[in-house]
């Protein structure tokens, strides 16, 4: 028995760590964009962004998954946007997944740029440096510094919430071990679905903080 729940629980870890890969690969580049939309000066387009940070910072993930998953083929008649089986289910999860991070990263990002004071851009630019060396060269890495802290937090709080892809049907972790209660009657699978988590995210703290250790020559 116990061979055959760690088979499925590692199958269901699987398709957790795919889920978990796909939002940071997308959420990432996208959060900057954001950031930078939610900074512009044009009046509408930053009104526009922001209004949708507010809107997905302020309904739950699950609800959106719901709605992203199910709301095309309401909405479009006889239409299936995502298609059939688990790909289709996988496809609207990431989709979901990246536009929440997406959003909550592109505020971690606008605090850290906006943290860098302006003097160093001054101060740059009186030593003749160009745009770019100030960025890449003094900006850069010091708002990577500051938004590491809560970037990690983030992070790890998307090991968790990739459970509730569960909701359309994809079997991810905890879905994995809640399918032997009902079908074996027994909780310790479910338990051991916490162990796989608490390692997974140990590994993903023990290398943040590695990170961090790494850019302490910035204190």
């Amino acid at each position: 028995m116990l061979r055959e729940v760690l088979l499925a629980l590692l199958g269901g870890f699987g398709q957790s760590l795919q889920l978990f890969c796909y939002t940071l690969l997308g959420a990432l580049p996208l959060g900057l964009v954001i950031a930078f939309g939610s900074m512009t000066r044009w009046r509408p387009l930053q009104k526009a962004v922001r209004g949708l940070v507010w809107v997905v910072r302020g309904t739950p993930l699950m609800l959106q998954l719901i709605v992203i998953y199910y709301g095309p083929g309401l909405l479009i008649r006889d239409g299936n946007l995502w298609g059939g089986g688990g790909v289709g289910r996988m496809a609207a999860a990431a989709t979901a997944f990246i536009i929440n991070y997406a959003c909550y990263f592109s505020e971690i990002y606008r605090g850290g740029i906006e943290s860098v004071p302006r003097g160093q851009r001054e101060a740059g630019r009186v030593l003749g440096m160009t745009r770019s060396q100030i960025f890449f060269r003094v900006q850069l890495k010091q708002v990577y510094k500051r938004i590491l802290p809560p970037m990690g937090n983030e992070i790890i709080t998307l090991v968790k919430d990739t459970c509730l892809a569960r909701i359309i049907a994809i079997y991810e972790l905890t879905y994995a071990g809640q399918a032997f209660i009902k079908s074996h009657g027994l909780i310790w699978p479910l338990l051991l679905t916490g162990v796989f988590y608490l390692l997974f995210s140990g590994l993903l703290s023990w290398l943040l903080g590695r990170e961090e250790k790494r850019l302490g020559y910035f204190e």
